[in-house]
């Protein structure tokens, strides 16, 4: 009686194994399943050993309906892609693409067919949903999407909570078991937050095995549908898909024919071989615009860091507790004095940028409506085109493109996407008009229309209207408090910035560490904004009477110029601070934005990254109006363009000796190398400002020893001799 009921409480129903698909090198293998009850499952294998074990698909319907089970095998349609394509930016000049393709089809007794596409690449596999034309279901409403990751065992893994709303939150690195019980704790204050489950956290989700596999979970081309978080079972370690609902529940209208994102599992044998991997741009469309000459890097500073420290107001005035915009008079109002954005604070960024070889600046606070813009979730906040009173747009810009320097637009939405979709084309004609060609847009606060969250299917249309709209006129776009990015920057190269994670404005309250797993996890997905370059850590002194101090070296800073890829780079300290240690301000000034060959030499999630780039020489010049940037001048010494390189690496919590192989560099040429290092003494806490800098003739045959502190790191710039 033991034995009987000991095996009826053990036996599982066994899947059949319907088809299967290979990676072009054979170590990995999808398999597709399907139950005796018709549901379809799928599993993954490297090398012979299960990296998912068989994983349900399928989806709940609002209605009844389930998409789960009793359906049957129509059969595979099997294909190879094999191509080789050129990003407008990126980190390396060209891209291969290169997977097998198998198209499972399903139908079931009731006419509803159901297909997954999977795609396997060498390092990792893309699967989503289909749904044709030829279907019992045309429109329907999600009520879960039912996508499991069963794995192997209690990974390690970095990790933050899920949410609705934000991923501006420290990273926390534990087992699967323990994210129960560090859940909770994990979720500081923000302007908008929404907890998605006690049990669940946000992709990109970087894993690591005990026996060293890396496994990352993310997905890919999310459009016209919510984003997912994932809600573990910590007794299976299954993680299972939490689609972000809108307003009304609901977590996605769909209308066939149409497809799901792309679900993702990337392998990885090494550290270096996540940050190479293009596996989340492979599976988006190719370039949607035909003309992209318009499109470019740019280093920038901007009238952003002091509002953010409390040196300086976003407002103009405090005699305005409540502003009705096209009622409320500035022009009788009397300023309070601390306004950041004033005609000579402007001229003095502009000045300095144009002085030390940038392409732009970023001036906040511009426009009326600030001293009442958060926390009222007001509708009508801003209309994006009237400035205030002591800021003179035409003269600004007509200053500041006379110095070759563009000015970069800041729209504060204040999360009424409603009324930034009234005053878009407005706002952007008002860009097109005097010479803008790329915009900040902010989403803080909660979403209005009312209800929604940062992350719902309505919010991601949003998104990619404001981008699309902006490419017919020929504006780029970095959204911030937007949706992380899923690799849509690809078919949208306008989308040149995202932030969407915890950036340097959160000072104090970034984790040592922080910024060496932003690669693994957030910046899979495409680059981050991240806003580098403090080299004042307390704020006392940048903005008296403030308090705190943030966690990291100035070698740090500099080498996150190299481990943080991204087209838009920005230095984001004062041009008072930067004046106090232009030695080490050099480094920023020669480093490029934008590569045509990246080499990941040594990594490991929030321990280390050392990373070294090679420029790409089209673009060094590209984000002047008029002149050369910092960047084309240390290539160009002379005039005499020179092979050059740049090498970065940032630590976490413990200091970390590295040697680092040159022979990447061309065979027989000797190179000028400028280190900018720790000093010996340097540590984040007890001397962050601390640097050396030394220079080296090195080659390819050469090796180089670097120290960096805790939360340190260096930047080495290399130039043919």
């Amino acid at each position: 009686m033991v034995i009987a009921v000991l095996a009826a409480c053990t036996t599982a129903p066994v899947p059949n194994k319907a088809d299967v698909l290979q990676s072009p090198d054979g170590r990995l293998e999808a398999q597709f399943l399907i139950y005796p009850d018709g549901s379809p499952a799928y599993a993954l294998t490297f090398d012979g050993k299960d990296v998912i074990k068989p994983s349900k698909l399928g989806y709940n319907l609002i209605g009844g309906m389930d998409l789960i089970k009793g359906f049957t095998f129509e059969g595979a349609e099997h294909g190879v892609i094999d191509e080789t394509w050129e990003p407008v930016w990126g980190e390396e000049r060209q891209i291969r693409n290169n997977c097998n393709e198998m198209l499972v089809k399903l139908k079931r007794e009731d006419g509803v067919a159901m297909n997954v596409r999977f795609r396997l690449y060498n390092d990792g596999l893309g699967f989503r949903y289909e749904f044709p034309m030829e279907n019992r279901l045309t429109y329907f409403k999600v009520a879960d999407e039912i996508t499991q990751f069963a794995l192997t065992g209690d990974h390690t893994a970095w990790w933050i909570a899920g949410d609705y709303d934000t991923q501006e939150y420290n990273y926390t690195h534990s087992r699967l078991s323990e994210i129960r019980k560090y859940n909770a704790q994990e979720r500081p204050y923000n302007a908008s937050q929404t907890v998605a489950s006690a049990m669940s956290v946000q992709t990109a989700l970087q894993m690591k095995t005990d026996e060293g596999l890396y496994i990352n979970i993310h997905e890919a081309e999310v459009l016209d549908y919510p984003t997912t978080n994932l809600e573990l079972d910590d007794k299976t370690f299954t993680f299972s898909t939490l689609l972000t609902p809108d307003a009304e529940g609901v977590k996605g209208r769909l209308q066939a024919p149409c497809n799901s994102p792309w679900r993702t599992v990337q392998v990885c044998e090494k550290a270096t071989d996540v940050l190479a991997s293009r596996l989340i741009l492979n599976l988006n469309e190719p370039c949607a615009l035909e003309d992209v000459s318009w499109i470019h890097p740019t280093k920038y500073m901007g009238v952003w860091w002091e509002m953010i420290t409390g040196r300086t107001h976003w407002s103009y005035t405090s005699d305005f507790p409540s502003v009705q915009l096209g009622v409320t008079d500035y022009a009788k109002a009397k300023p309070h004095g601390r306004h950041g954005a004033n005609n000579e604070n402007v001229r003095m960024y502009i000045d300095f940028a144009a002085e030390n070889g940038f392409d732009a600046i970023l001036v906040e606070g511009w426009n009326e409506g600030w001293e009442d813009w958060f926390g009222a979730q007001k509708d009508y906040v801003f209309d994006f085109v009237t400035p205030y009173p002591d800021f003179d747009l035409p003269a600004l810009n007509k200053y500041a493109h006379d110095k070759g320097i563009r000015i970069i637009m800041h729209h504060e939405s204040s999360s009424s996407t409603v009324n930034y979709e009234r005053h878009m084309e407005a706002a952007y004609n008002l860009m097109n008009e005097y010479g803008y060609d790329a915009v900040k847009s902010g989403y803080v606060g909660n979403i209005i229309p009312y209800g929604e969250h940062h992350y719902s299917q309505p919010l991601i249309n949003h998104y990619h209207y404001a981008v699309v709209e902006a490419a017919k006129h020929h504006i780029m776009v970095n959204a911030h408090e937007a949706v992380r990015p899923t690799g849509l920057c690809r078919t949208w190269p306008n989308m040149i910035g995202n932030e969407s994670a915890m950036g340097t404005e959160f000072r104090m309250d970034i984790n040592p560490g922080h910024s060496s797993i932003l690669p693994f996890t957030r910046l899979q997905g495409g680059p981050m904004d991240y806003t580098p370059g403090i080299f004042e850590q307390d704020m006392s002194i940048t903005a008296p009477g403030e308090t705190g101090k943030m966690r990291h070296t100035i070698g740090n800073q500099l080498g996150l110029y190299v481990t943080f890829y991204s087209p838009l780079q920005m230095a984001a300290d004062l041009p008072q601070n930067y004046s106090r240690f232009m030695d080490a301000f050099q480094f920023i000034k020669d480093v490029a934005v934008d590569w045509d060959q990246s080499i990941y030499l040594m990594a490991e999630p929030g321990e280390y990254i050392v990373t070294a780039r090679h420029p790409n020489y089209k673009t060094l010049n590209s984000g002047r109006l008029k002149g050369t940037s910092g960047a084309y001048d240390f290539a160009h010494p002379g005039g005499v363009e020179k092979d050059v390189w740049f090498v970065g690496g940032v630590t976490g919590e413990n200091a970390k000796e590295v040697e680092i192989p040159l022979d990447f560099l061309k065979k027989g040429v000797v190179y000028e190398a400028t280190l900018y290092a720790d000093a010996p003494d340097a540590d984040y806490e007890t001397n962050p400002q601390a640097y050396e800098i030394s220079r080296h003739e090195l080659s390819a045959d050469s090796t180089l020893k670097v120290w960096m502190a805790r939360s340190g790191g260096f930047g080495l710039s290399l130039r043919e001799k």
